[in-house]
């Protein structure tokens, strides 16, 4: 395989399907290991700190990860 300093996208489709994947394991692992790099714009960070203060106040509202594998499952899943 190329040194990552001259792949190229070609390159990365000639890969088997089971190399391509753990590559975007290595690469999701190094992004998830500085977590601080990422920039959220302000109006996200609200969301999401909304949204975390929502769930603690009710944790048990919502679905489980059960429930919504099988409602995905039977095609029973609606958006609201």
């Amino acid at each position: 395989m190329p040194t990552m300093n001259n792949i190229s996208i070609a390159d990365i489709l000639k890969l088997p399907v089971q190399e391509r994947i753990r590559l975007v394991e290595l690469i999701w692992d190094s992004v998830a290991a500085v977590p601080e790099a990422l920039e959220i714009s302000p109006e996200l960070k609200t969301e999401l700190e909304a949204r975390l203060a929502e769930f603690e106040a009710n944790p048990e509202a919502g679905y489980s990860w059960e429930q919504v594998k099988s409602c995905l499952n039977d095609g029973s899943w609606h958006s609201v």
